[in-house]
């Protein structure tokens, strides 16, 4: 069978439905996978691919999805069915019909009541994909040593088999040995987390309502996502007082979201080269200048 075929057979398995699938075209913006909006039935839907190796990647989106479901404040498209052939790998999942105005405040008061979704250890069932670089998420309860070695050395180790060595290295482990201060008197929740929430990662449906997407889940600091809001352009005024009326932020905040958001600099770095080294490389400066 031709790749739509086979889409068009896990549609079936997936919904009971038996239907002519129609390629309604590709849809731009993405620079991990190609996306396409395809019609099935009376349905449209919006179908991910990549090559058969990322099947893993889709199916741990796919489960990320189900889990931000859990929170009826935002709208997120439903998971329909993920598979592979021998050259190709797809995720189907509900077409959202993006494009209208929205209230930023709903996206604040909804994300705040995702962030109250909580469980007792930090990290997933689960390990998946920030990008397409894989993202660790063994569960455990020391959320200073989770960011530490599943996410910042990480990257770092990352950077170095990428030829990304010297002060990035050395600066990265002195702010690996020190910055659990930035945490005294802290111990966040475990929150429900999107994981990449930048700004493409979301927008308002037709009808108005806030919609978030492509998420890279797991469970830790909600300030985590906040910090990433702000990292590409940010979320508007409106957004973050929204949250903040729902949940206040500590104010050790307005520190610790350049270490969160250093993950995510030292993951483009990774990602797409060198053009992010003297960010990162500044980030850390700026970390460590705060320990002293």
């Amino acid at each position: 069978m031709s790749l739509w075929e086979n889409i068009a057979h896990d549609i079936a398995a997936a919904t009971g439905i038996t239907a002519h699938l129609q390629q309604q075209g590709a849809i731009g913006g993405g620079c991990i996978n190609e996306a396409s909006r395809i019609r099935y039935g009376d349905s449209d839907y919006f179908v991910k691919l990549n090559n058969a190796r990322q099947a893993d990647m889709f199916a741990a989106e796919a489960a990320g999805l189900e889990a931000l479901r859990h929170c009826r404040e935002l709208k997120i498209p439903a998971p329909v069915c993920h598979g592979n052939d021998a050259q190709s790998a797809w995720l189907v999942m509900e077409y959202l019909p993006l494009g209208g105005r929205g209230n930023a405040r709903a996206l604040g008061e909804g994300l705040a009541a995702m962030h109250r979704i909580t469980q007792a250890r930090y990290g997933w069932v689960r390990d998946n994909t920030i990008g397409s670089t894989p993202q660790i998420n063994t569960p455990g309860d020391d959320w200073v040593g989770f960011w530490r070695e599943l996410r910042l050395r990480f990257q770092l180790d990352l950077a170095a088999r990428h030829g990304f060595g010297g002060r990035l290295q050395s600066q990265g482990e002195r702010l690996l040995d020190s910055f659990q201060h930035l945490f005294d008197g802290y111990t966040p929740v475990a929150s429900l987390l999107h994981g990449d929430l930048w700004s493409g990662n979301h927008a308002w449906t037709q009808a108005g309502e806030p919609a978030i997407f492509d998420p890279a889940v797991y469970f830790g600091d909600r300030e985590a996502d906040i910090a990433m809001t702000e990292l590409f352009g940010g979320f508007g005024g409106g957004f973050y007082s929204a949250y903040e009326d729902a949940w206040p932020l500590d104010p050790g905040y307005r520190t610790r979201k350049t270490l969160y958001n250093l993950y995510h600099i030292l993951n483009h770095l990774n990602l797409f080269g060198g053009g992010y080294l003297g960010q990162a490389q500044g980030m850390i400066d700026s970390l460590l200048s705060n320990l002293r």
